[in-house]
């Protein structure tokens, strides 16, 4: 270690009070963190790129300073996807201050990971009062079906609105009153669908229309039953 000749000339003074770090909670203890492998935590955050063209959802869950489970949920640009499934690759495994200063290939993913730093470092996690945490694999409960809940909506002043995914998912149908309002609407419940599909022999798929196997998980919500017309929404 180098000193200017200024601070070389200088008389050595005693340190007084050796303050060391405020306790942060953690899992449940209240911790005070000298080291990376002090930290744990689970916790989610969202990030976003420069354009703004897209957001990341982002939970983490780590254990000893390690992260061992990593959720990327995306939205926006088409790439993303892309960029997402690399950092769901690259994330388990490192120390918070390596994925900190890991290219994560999306800007929006990068942001969300310094977000989640911040939150992790000062215990500001969502397990920070959680007796021993919680088990990898506690990011997965967000998902329904194994699936990110996106909701979709678009509208025009001229047209009106015109939902297309819920939270239960594909909206099929939208009914309309004698006013051409909105009273409720149709769906596919695209997560139970594809849960079907892979619980299910393709002899016993064959032996399913097309027609009843989209009938199979269609449902709706409000009053679709006292529609006066029923619209699709991604055609009318």
């Amino acid at each position: 270690m180098k000193f200017t000749h200024e601070v070389d000339q200088m008389v050595c003074v005693a340190k007084g009070p050796k303050h060391g770090p405020a306790p942060i909670p953690q899992e449940g203890k209240w911790t005070k963190a000298k080291e990376i492998k002090d930290i744990c935590g689970l916790t989610h955050g969202v990030g976003w790129c420069a354009p703004q063209q897209g957001a990341c959802k982002l939970t983490l869950n780590v254990k000893d300073g390690i992260i061992q489970e990593a959720l990327v949920e995306t939205i926006g640009c088409s790439g993303m996807t892309h960029s997402a499934a690399m950092a769901a690759e690259i994330l388990p495994g490192k120390t918070l201050l390596e994925a900190l200063n890991t290219d994560l290939v999306c800007d929006a993913i990068n942001t969300a990971m310094r977000e989640l730093f911040l939150q992790i470092v000062y215990g500001r996690t969502q397990t920070a009062f959680s007796e021993d945490g919680l088990p990898i694999g506690a990011g997965l409960e967000d998902l329904k079906q194994l699936r990110s809940i996106t909701g979709t909506m678009y509208s025009t002043a001229e047209k009106g609105v015109r939902y297309l995914e819920m939270a239960e998912g594909y909206v099929t149908g939208l009914a309309l009153d004698e006013e051409n309002k909105v009273i409720g609407y149709q769906f596919v419940n695209l997560g139970k669908m594809m849960e079907f599909v892979n619980k299910s022999s393709t002899e016993d798929l064959e032996k399913m229309s097309v027609k009843d196997f989209v009938a199979k998980f269609q449902k709706s919500y409000g009053r679709f039953g006292d529609a006066v017309k029923v619209i699709n929404p991604r055609k009318a």
